[in-house]
């Protein structure tokens, strides 16, 4: 079992009373990822309110704010005990064996248009085995042929966008790879969270873009952005794709600072610390 602790703020600055917000900062309760403790601390008198999706589990937190400055600052700790398989053993699920929740994951999106990329999937994924090792292989191909590179894209820039390109930030990354899962039939969804782990080359700690594909029986873990370590990834919000999932929605004008986060793994219940590690085994904190 690993433990985090957590701890992010959002500042902005408001033009006008009476602008929305609807927030994706809580960590999800899934089967494997445990919220031991949460606070939550706004800088005006309002009356926020978390509500939870019942089919993603996605929680948002929903407030009505005043005109000047505003503050968010949400902290947590976690357990995540990961569901651990052997690649060699996970199998793809066919069409007809799907369950409900995972149809809705192989259809074209905004920025993840499948369709469009079906032939080029099948040449080049269609002839290999059909199962994990397939989907790292996918994963592994958008790695070495995309580009890290902050600020090289922005809301408008879709998985084809980044096909053409060859260079993005995490969810652009995340974007290329659940379209081609997609395109040859593999369920696939954005993930929006916090990890443990990121190169601090790349800058302080930030919002993280990765994917879950559903193979066997669960949602198993891919970073295909390279940047961080999956053992220590913290869920928020899962989706089609980013337009599902910001961490922040806004209705109205203000201004904003870059996000404030820190995340460290601490002992656990039996005074234990375990550090996520990179490992070759599968890796999913939900079914």
């Amino acid at each position: 079992m690993i433990r985090l602790r957590l701890a992010l703020e959002l500042g902005y600055d408001i033009a006008e009373p009476g602008c929305d917000f609807i927030f994706n900062i809580h960590a999800a309760h899934t089967d494997q990822q445990r919220v031991v403790e949460e606070w939550l601390t706004i800088s005006q008198d309002l009356q926020p309110r978390v509500e939870t999706d019942s089919a993603t589990r996605n929680r948002y937190l929903r407030l009505q704010a005043a005109a000047g400055p505003l503050k968010v600052a949400y902290g947590a700790t976690i357990d995540l005990s990961h569901h651990v398989g052997d690649p060699a053993q996970i199998g793809e699920v066919p069409v007809a064996r799907l369950p409900q929740e995972a149809l809705g994951y192989l259809y074209p999106s905004r920025y993840c248009q499948s369709d469009r990329l079906h032939r080029f999937a099948m040449r080049e994924f269609g002839q290999r085995w059909q199962g994990y090792s397939r989907v790292q292989a996918i994963r592994d191909w958008v790695l070495q042929r995309t580009t890290f590179s902050s600020n090289t894209s922005d809301s408008n820039t879709s998985a084809i966008d980044t096909l053409l390109e060859t260079v993005g930030v995490c969810r652009d990354f995340a974007h290329l790879m659940i379209a081609l899962c997609r395109a040859i039939n593999i369920p696939a969804r954005f993930t929006t969270g916090i990890d443990y782990g990121a190169d601090p080359a790349l800058g302080p700690p930030d919002f993280h873009a990765y994917v879950e594909v559903y193979l066997g029986d669960r949602w198993y873990l891919f970073d295909p952005s390279g940047t961080a370590i999956p053992m220590g990834f913290v869920r928020l919000g899962t989706g089609r794709d980013a337009a599902d999932v910001a961490f922040a929605t806004i209705f109205g004008t203000v201004t904003s600072a870059a996000p404030r986060i820190a995340i460290e793994p601490i002992a656990g219940a039996d005074g234990q610390l375990v550090v996520p590690r990179h490992c070759t085994d599968a890796l999913s904190t939900d079914a």
